[in-house]
């Protein structure tokens, strides 16, 4: 496996896991799974976003393992994953079939949490029977289910055609991110983070993205421009709640609203003001919170009484 360049100190540095295995999705896609925390402990699943990887749930593993067993995967092509030909939201609903059925134990279910792609990749996969059985509850963060490209605030001009043109054409762009720099930390700060985000973690944060390869990146990017996944939203019938920051310039809160109107058990919609796009990384005790939150109401409490 390569080496990956991330932050090796403080919160944000990825922890040891407890085991690693690799699950094989349906077209065969080795998946790098870790596993952190104690057998038996509630189970919470972490899917990352888009450039993300595993090292992007440092804080929210590093904080829930002590009483959880966390379980967190690399999307195909990103950190310890190999890349596929195939790139669909159709895949994606695989990936985290084959992570669920890899590491839940027979009846067994868990919290599902998303970021941005990995919170898509829930609703891609919302009426499968096995991920409806599995999933106690849902945390959805930073995302969005459709007209991705065309809500996107990221370039600063009206709303209308030549925006979505340009924000398409900066998105789904061929460019390699190169080095860690300051100008490449203020640009990744601008785009998807907030103005109060420290400078630890946006460097944190700029490492891991610069990490993915272009060539995934791009492909994605065209996956994401295309997205529809307002059907997925109806059938989440899981009770599902949704954070969204005020400063989010990729999936602005007008989606969170959206989503949470939608839902058939929406059970709360957070809007954190001043935060970007990158909310575990941004508020990790925030998200961790709600995490918390979702397993004592229901797995401890709804499954262990």
């Amino acid at each position: 496996m390569r080496r990956l360049p991330y932050v090796t100190t403080g919160p944000y540095a990825p922890p040891a896991p407890t085991r690693q295995l690799t699950a094989t999705s349906a077209d065969g896609t080795p998946l790098h799974v870790e596993v952190h925390g104690a057998v038996g402990a509630p189970a919470v699943v972490l899917a990352h976003g888009w450039t993300c990887s595993t090292a992007f749930w440092a804080a929210q593993i590093r904080a829930l393992a002590v009483d959880h067993r966390v379980i967190a995967y690399d999307q195909r092509g990103h950190g310890r994953t190999p890349a596929s030909a195939a790139c669909s939201t159709e895949v994606l609903a695989d990936d985290l079939e084959a992570v669920l059925d890899a590491t839940l134990a027979p009846g067994e279910r868990a919290v599902v949490v998303g970021h941005s792609m990995g919170a898509m990749t829930v609703l891609a996969a919302a009426g499968r029977e096995s991920v409806r059985e599995r999933a106690a509850a849902v945390l959805l963060c930073s995302t969005g289910s459709s007209r991705l490209v065309a809500e996107s605030t990221v370039l600063p001009m009206r709303p209308g055609r030549a925006r979505t043109w340009l924000t398409r054409k900066v998105l789904g762009s061929r460019a390699p991110l190169g080095p860690v720099t300051p100008l490449a930390r203020r640009i990744l700060k601008y785009g998807t983070m907030g103005a109060g985000s420290a400078p630890h973690v946006v460097d944190a944060c700029a490492r891991i993205v610069h990490a993915c390869p272009r060539r995934v990146r791009h492909a994605w990017s065209h996956v994401l421009d295309l997205l529809d996944l307002d059907h997925g939203v109806r059938q989440l019938t899981a009770p599902t709640a949704v954070l969204v920051g005020t400063a989010d310039r990729l999936t602005p809160p007008v989606h969170a609203r959206s989503i949470a109107a939608a839902l058939p058990r929406c059970v709360g919609l957070t809007v954190a003001p001043g935060l970007g796009h990158m909310t575990p990384m941004e508020a990790p005790e925030l998200v961790t919170g709600k995490i918390r939150e979702l397993v004592t109401t229901y797995i401890k409490v709804r499954e262990g009484a």
